[in-house]
């Protein structure tokens, strides 16, 4: 077509006769379409080549030919330049320099593109592969961090990400500069890659390339991120399907993620070779400090290693054969001198991992050095990631094989399982060296207390080792840990204790998030699963390290406060501390103590005001907050309103406690829900309590947006604004609720399972209704208002979303304060629980305005 237009032009539009100049130019392809790989919505990118300064008849000629294209529906981008502005620029424009580098000629005069082309090598490659070599890897570098620094992030885009086409891309650049070749297996025979390398370039090109073109075929647009909405439908495409413990999407990409690191291992080799044969400067390719000249050493230790410009590399190449033990030694010596990879090291590694057999895995020495890794004081992350890297952690420990590249298709984890489990063993360290002590004061506390950090560091190293099998992971986990943590040289004691944090690393997380801390019956059942203070002090240090190492956002304040909490309320009685004292006796010295703290007040007001209270929440709310709450109630019996709120910022936690006193209501607590989804908060915790006058006193916590105090508190005061119009009818919340709680698009590739658990045994006094199911905006003000409608009281509300998941936790009394024992009631709830989640959110009749 850009033939045919060309020549349209040329013969019939400006004919040399009429114009009486001879137009010469030549049209030429550069970018992706140079390069002959043009994406279905890639746009063209031409480069109109003139002899000389553009005269205005050529100029009218190259203007026409790209209307025509652009009227025929064709994306171009173009240049015009003359041979001598090429070469100028491309000595100063690394981008310029490699749209040329990759020029293609499709019509016009040949002799310019064979002039140019001509010119290019002479004048500007030649003599400067290393500054081209070095600013390639740097652009990359840049590129990795900017679209999040790992090829294991789970919504990838397949173009520019970690691992994905730009990085094969970049091979080809180089090569085509350094080696000048035209076709990728010319880098056999130029000694760059082995026959089987080059059949995994090809291998990795080819897969990305389909998955590239099919997202431009599915979304109608040049669309490079493989985005969750895009995932199901792609697997379905290239015909992927479900096995047992995995779904189709994530076998998908899992084979996506396992060609993201074929690419980077085809990386470390390309640049291995290009540097002991070609680029004999390392500070220019790697940025590290040197000189031209290399720099060898013997290593301290080893005789079989040296230190190579600063890096570890292999004395021989017969270092491996004479000893596989090597393999796992040269990552412990690189970990223990804190010495990065040299390419040619890890080229040698990838291409001897099949000396990575049963005899190296059963080697005691083998094992001993791998469990120092995992251990070390010095950057465990970074060495067991360059094992993860190079193939050689899931050829040692086949469980962790398993899992390598494995996503998991949800919104809540931001990396593949290999990627978290590694992250987690770098979050540890970190406590462990004091780096978090100012975001976890317990865990940094407490870590240094620990008797066994070996048992820490391999249970959390392997504690979703077991992910992505039919069972439970954490059952299976503990079935894995049995039988690898003898072969790594642990004790039956020790061996038991991995297992048992990884079978419960989910539980402290839970029973912190989902469960009630004030009442007892939670801290009692949590300490019955627990038993000893060591095991108490290891799940924190475990759970903190996993949540952290989820992916960045997961972790707040709010969740390290309620761990905390946990923590504090369990240990008195795994240290045989518990309160032999009467609740009756309690709830006499809590009224005595606000009593006294109240010693503004005259004492015969200070009597009457505590008698306001029933014995729960003098027993539950401590005195800083009754103290805050006296003197809201205080305020409003002199003022004569009915309806006052607080607000106090947490910023630690990272939350804003917003407390609501109002006529109690039974569907109060679903106006406070409603109002918040309609001001956009997200509540994280509720606890409702009332007075014997019939005053309610609420408080919830919602999510901190911003981290200027003053703009929290002008966005909390809108908030308690739209819970007062809510309360007095000023609005109707079904309506506003309505236009935000349409499923967003986001939610809608995931399918989630709707359950309903009634559980009388987490609480003496309330029934416990947990719910689970795919979340969406205004979810919790349906939940409320259906509890509402079935005559159920709530106690407390505790929030929770994992990503598009939502598990919601009610504690709740009949009308009459006693539990729902009634299995005919329990399955009536059950039923309309459920209808919240599988339905779109149902009108129910609202109370007249004011009734609140």
């Amino acid at each position: 077509m850009i033939r045919v237009a060309h020549a349209f032009a040329l013969e019939s539009v400006f004919p040399p006769q009429r114009s009486g100049l001879g137009l010469q130019m030549a049209v030429i392809a550069v970018g992706g379409y140079g390069r002959g790989t043009l994406a279905p919505g890639s746009d063209i990118d031409l480069l109109f080549i003139a002899p000389r300064r553009t005269v205005i008849r050529l100029s009218q000629t190259i203007e026409y030919v790209l209307y025509l294209l652009w009227d025929l529906g064709f994306k171009v981008g173009h240049a015009t330049r003359s041979i001598n502005e090429c070469i100028r620029l491309t000595k100063s424009d690394m981008t310029i320099r490699t749209a040329v580098l990759e020029a293609r000629f499709i019509t016009g005069e040949r002799h310019l593109f064979d002039k140019l082309v001509s010119q290019f090598d002479s004048e500007v490659v030649s003599g400067t592969a290393a500054e081209f070599v070095a600013a390639k890897l740097l652009e990359r570098d840049l590129r990795h961090e900017q679209q999040g620094s790992s090829r294991y992030l789970v919504e990838p885009n397949v173009k520019e990400s970690k691992g994905g086409l730009r990085d094969l891309h970049t091979l080809f650049w180089i090569a085509r500069y350094v080696y000048r070749t035209n076709a990728s297996d010319e880098l056999v025979r130029a000694g760059v890659f082995s026959r089987s390398e080059l059949r995994r370039f090809l291998k990795a090109e080819d897969f990305l390339w389909a998955i590239r073109c099919n997202l431009h075929f599915m979304t109608g647009r040049a669309e490079e991120r493989l985005s969750f909405d895009h995932q199901r439908a792609m697997a379905g495409r290239l015909g992927y399907t479900d096995h047992p413990g995995m779904a189709d999407v994530e076998r998908f990409m899992k084979h996506y993620f396992l060609v993201a690191k074929d690419v980077g291992d085809l990386t470390r080799i390309f640049c291995a070779e290009l540097e002991e044969r070609h680029v004999k400067q390392p500070s220019a390719l790697y940025r590290l400090v040197g000189s031209r000249k290399r720099k060898r050493a013997a290593l301290t230790g080893s005789t079989d290693f040296i230190v190579d410009n600063d890096r570890i590399n292999l004395a021989d190449k017969e270092v491996f054969d004479r000893d596989p033990v090597n393999i796992i030694r040269i990552f412990s010596l690189a970990g223990s001198h804190n010495l990065p990879f040299h390419p040619e090291a890890t080229q040698e590694i990838t291409r001897n991992l099949k000396l990575i057999d049963a005899d190296l895995r059963n080697n005691d020495q083998a094992n001993k050095l791998f469990l120092d890794i995992v251990t070390s004081p010095r950057q465990p992350e970074s060495t067991l990631r360059a094992m993860n890297e190079t193939g050689v952690l899931g050829r040692f420990i086949p469980d962790l094989g398993k899992i390598v590249a494995m996503m998991q298709f949800n919104m809540y984890h931001h990396y593949t399982v290999d990627e978290h489990l590694i992250r987690a063993v770098g979050e540890l360290s970190r406590i462990e060296h004091g780096d978090l002590s100012d975001e976890h004061p317990l865990a940094a506390k407490i870590v240094s207390t620990v008797k066994d950090r070996v048992v820490l560091y391999l249970a959390v190293l392997l504690h979703d080792i077991a992910k992505g099998r039919p069972e439970d992971h954490s059952i299976a986990g503990a079935k894995v840990a049995r039988r690898l943590c003898p072969r790594l040289g642990l004790s039956p004691p020790q061996v038991e204790l991995v297992a048992w944090l990884i079978e419960n690393h989910l539980v402290m997380s839970s029973v912190a998030q989902r469960r009630d801390l004030q009442d007892p019956k939670t801290i009692e059942n949590f300490v019955a699963i627990v038993q000893d203070t060591e095991r108490l002090k290891l799940l924190l240090i475990l759970t903190v390290a996993d949540i952290r190492a989820v992916g960045p956002g997961v972790w707040n304040g709010w969740k390290g406060q309620l761990l905390r909490t946990l923590y504090w309320e369990a240990e008195p009685l795994l240290t045989g501390g518990h309160s032999q004292i009467s609740r009756e006796h309690r709830v006499e010295q809590a009224a005595d103590e606000l009593i006294d703290a109240l010693d503004s007040w005259p004492m015969e007001e200070r009597r009457s005001y505590v008698a306001r209270h029933y014995p729960a929440y003098l027993l539950r709310v401590d005195l800083p907050h009754k103290l805050d709450h006296a003197d809201l109630i205080r305020r409003i019996d002199e003022s004569g309103r009915r309806f006052a709120t607080n607000v106090t910022l947490l910023p630690f936690q990272a939350v804003s406690e917003i407390t609501i006193l109002a006529p109690d209501h039974p569907r109060l607590l679903s106006f406070i829900a409603g109002a918040c989804a309609v001001s956009g908060a997200n509540i994280v915790d509720a606890q409702i309590f009332t007075t014997v006058d019939g005053l309610a006193l609420d408080t919830v916590f919602v999510s901190r947006e911003f981290d200027h105090d003053e703009d929290e508190e002008r966005r909390a005061a809108r908030i308690c604004g739209i819970i007062g119009e809510a309360l007095s009818g000023g609005i109707r919340l079904p309506e506003h609720v309505a236009t935000k709680g349409e499923l967003k698009s986001r939610y809608k590739p995931f399918r989630v399972e709707t359950r309903i658990r009634i559980d009388n045994s987490w609480s003496n006094k309330y029934s416990a209704i947990e719910t689970s199911g795919l979340d969406r905006p205004g979810l919790l003000y349906d939940l409320t208002r259906a509890l509402s409608d079935l005559n159920l009281n709530i106690g407390s509300a505790h929030i929770t979303t994992y990503g598009e998941r939502a598990v919601d936790v009610f504690y709740v009394t009949d009308l009459t304060g006693a539990k729902i024992t009634n299995p005919a009631r329990d399955a009536a709830i059950s039923r309309r629980l459920g209808a919240v989640f599988d339905g779109p959110p149902q009108e129910h009749r609202e109370p007249k305005r004011g009734a609140a």
